[in-house]
Order: structure tokens, then sequence, then C-alpha cells
């Protein structure tokens, strides 16, 4: 049985190795990103895990005997699910990966942002000793309303760790019921509600047909003037030169960022070098823990299709295959 991984980011695949290969699995793994050399590896597989390569249609319409498809992560926006349905074939995410780590860097982001601690820092580096911006860019997160976008579980973290902080919660999600957002202690309102009213804006959602592209030149000209961004869910959900004009006029006062579309950042993207911005480069799931749950969780999904054990994280509506 062959288990092809298209790609990874660890040190190397024991952990996968230790748990598929006494089931009698060969794992052969590639960095694959092109359709060419993801069809080369996939085609004849019998269980594929992916991380980021893009299997795309073209992809997964040649898999001829793939029993899953599993996505490292919560996310499955680079697998085409729909054609993965139309072959029977299940798609598999890891939903309990990395919330807290997520979450606290959410946190990290409001309270970079708000405090503007780059600048502030910054400003000691260079050998001076004052506060680098204006009195008014020094924000309490008390005075603050903090619009969630998107109330799954990692949003629902977030939520819990700005309760301390005494703000204002409002939420946007339209698959879950407004009594349990406001059981949480938040306010649920409408899209256009949530831009109007945030000083601080977080995206928690999907990247899908609906929400890619939500913060665009519309939704961020009906934010506040001088609202605050926070972008730790999908690249894609921002329209990146709508955002760099955003915080080029003012319209945006800051944005902290961790997702981007493309990735990498381009090297000579505006977004790298304003001081009112705060990126990282796809690093908010990390810890040893995570990584190391991740992996094992990934791995045995597949163990149980080979087991014969229902599956329990399909996205596309597939019946878990029998063993």
């Amino acid at each position: 049985m062959k288990v092809a991984i298209t790609d990874y980011s660890f040190p190397n695949l024991d952990v996968e190795r230790g748990i598929l290969e006494p089931l009698g699995c060969t794992v052969v793994a590639g960095q694959c990103k092109t359709p060419e050399a993801l069809i080369e590896l996939t085609a004849d597989a019998d269980y594929v895990i992916t991380q980021f390569a893009p299997m795309d249609a073209a992809v997964v319409s040649k898999l001829q005997k793939a029993r899953v498809i599993v996505r490292y992560g919560i996310g499955f926006d680079n697998v085409d699910i729909d054609v993965a349905k139309a072959k029977n074939l299940p798609v598999c995410n890891v939903p309990a990966y990395c919330i807290d780590e997520v979450a606290d860097h959410t946190a990290a982001f409001i309270l970079g942002a708000t405090r503007r601690l780059v600048e502030n820092d910054n400003v000691i580096k260079d050998g001076d000793w004052k506060l680098a911006v204006s009195l008014e860019a020094m924000r309490c997160l008390r005075d603050q309303t903090v619009g969630i976008l998107g109330f799954g579980r990692i949003g629902r973290e977030v939520v819990a760790r700005l309760r301390g902080f005494k703000c204002k919660i409002l939420v946007f999600d339209p698959v879950v019921p407004a009594d349990e957002i406001t059981s949480a202690g938040c306010d649920a309102v409408s899209l256009d509600d949530l831009f109007a009213a945030s000083d601080i804006l977080t995206l928690h959602c999907p990247s899908n047909a609906q929400t890619r592209g939500v913060i665009n030149s519309e939704s961020l000209s009906k934010m506040k003037a001088g609202a605050i961004l926070i972008n730790v869910g999908r690249g894609d959900l921002v329209d990146t030169a709508a955002l760099v004009e955003a915080l080029q006029s003012g319209q945006l006062s800051a944005a902290s960022l961790d997702v981007f579309a493309p990735e990498p950042l381009a090297v000579d993207n505006p977004l790298r070098s304003m001081d009112n911005v705060i990126t990282s480069s796809h690093i908010a799931s990390c810890s040893v823990v995570a990584a190391r749950s991740l992996r094992e969780s990934a791995a045995n999904i597949v163990a149980d299709v080979i087991r014969g054990n229902p599956l329990t994280s399909i996205v596309n509506g597939v019946a878990s295959p029998e063993g």
C-alpha cells in the first residue's frame, strides 16, 4: 500500500512512517509544487496526505485508486473537494489542530497592534527614548470593539482570551445560531454591522467561494476610519492591493498578518516595510505539541481507513470507506 505525501514542512517523516509502515504501507514523499509532479507521485497511491500542494481538479481526477485524501491542517482549500466527491473519494482534515496556538497568536497580534509594540521597540533599538507614535495610536482593549469573522473553534478561543480584556465583542458567522453567540458573551451582528462597528476586525473563517476576498475595497470602506485588521485565517480572504491602499490612506491604522496570497509575500510588497504592519510567515500554528499532534492525526486517519474504522473528519460529504 502506497501512501503518497505530497509535501511537508517537517524535518523528516519518522512520525508518519512509525504509524503506517507497521500496517504494511510504503511512505513515498515529495515536495511537489506543480500538477505534473503531483500526478506522478499520487496517481497510483492508495492514500494521499497533503500539506500546501495544489491538489486541483487535474490532480485529483488522475487518482486511480486512492481511498482518502488527508490534509495536514484545518483548512482544505488546496484540495478540489468537488472532484473528489464525484470520485466518491473522502477528503479529511485535522479539525482540532493548533486551536490554542492560533488563538494565542491572534491575541499577540491584537496587543501588538493596539500597543504599537514594534514601533516602540524600534525606537529603543535606534537609540532613542520616547513614545514612537501619537498618543491617540496607543489603545486600551477595554475601550475597543473587536469583531470576530467566523465563530468556529479558533474564533471561540479568541473570544475566551479577549474576555479578560473587557472589550466589547461582535461576531458574524452565518452558520452559527445567534443564541449560541450570545451565550458566549458576544453580540451576533450582520456582516455589514461587523464592518461598521469594529475597531479591530479579526478573521477566522474558512476560505471558500463566499469568503475569498471578503476584505476588499468595498468592505474596507465600510469600516471605521483607523480600524485595525488581523488575519491569521487564509491569505485569500484579503485583497492585498486594497489592504495596502487602506493602510496608506489611513482608512486602516494598522494590520497584523500571518497569511498572504500568494505566499511567500513578495520581497517588494509594501506590507514588508510598513511600520504599522506586523507580519509573520504563516507560523501562527507552530508549537512542538501542535506539530506532533498534526502528524499523528493525519497518519492515523490513513490507519483508520486501513483498519476499517469510520472516519469522523470528512469535509466533502462522502461516506467513510469500508475496510
